[in-house]
């Protein structure tokens, strides 16, 4: 069950139970309040409190080294049982720059291009945030080809919010069938 599952923040509670995720990343701006999803542990949940931004903007924290840092300590520390869910906000920027480092993180042999296609081929809507990208790539040694390869897929099609998504962390991963939004959309279960 080596996958990740990106979404955004009111589908948390529903995508945690239907993948049976046990672990947590939760990208979202301080003082944006919300319940953890009961099937996720409070210490296999990593809350970064982080804005939505690519550059430094007074009043608001733009992703820096020590978030990176934190989600590869946390991806590192997931024992693969169960998916792994990240969230943002709407599930465009910020949680899917933290799958893409992730996946690198934890299979660095991987090729960037094919990664970032795979990401692309998964959601049409995923625009990664440039800032963790580029800290994504410096960290994790890539010399720019995480930022080139995400410069390649280009800015995801237009939207009020993302869909749920699947991405593994080598090619070779057997993903789920997509799963439909059901319910209660709310992120109460």
């Amino acid at each position: 069950m080596s996958y990740l599952v990106v979404c955004r923040l009111n589908q948390i509670a529903e995508t945690a139970v239907l993948h049976g995720a046990r672990e947590m990343i939760s990208l979202m701006a301080q003082g944006q309040d919300f319940h953890r999803p009961a099937v996720i542990e409070a210490e296999r949940h990593l809350n970064l409190g982080v804005n939505d931004i690519s550059g430094e903007t007074e009043g608001l924290i733009a992703p820096a080294h020590t978030h990176v840092e934190r989600i590869i300590d946390f991806a590192g520390s997931w024992n693969r049982s169960a998916p792994l869910v990240i969230h943002c906000w709407f599930g465009i920027s910020r949680s899917p720059a933290a799958a893409l480092i992730t996946a690198l993180a934890l299979e660095p042999d991987q090729d960037e291009d094919e990664l970032a296609a795979r990401l692309r081929d998964a959601s049409p809507f995923a625009t990664p945030n440039p800032r963790l990208i580029a800290i994504g790539d410096e960290i994790l040694c890539r010399n720019g080809r995480l930022v080139r390869a995400v410069q390649r897929i280009g800015r995801g099609a237009e939207t009020g919010q993302g869909e749920r998504f699947c991405l593994g962390l080598r090619a070779s991963d057997s993903l789920p069938p997509a799963t439909p939004v059901r319910g209660n959309d709310a992120g109460e279960v």
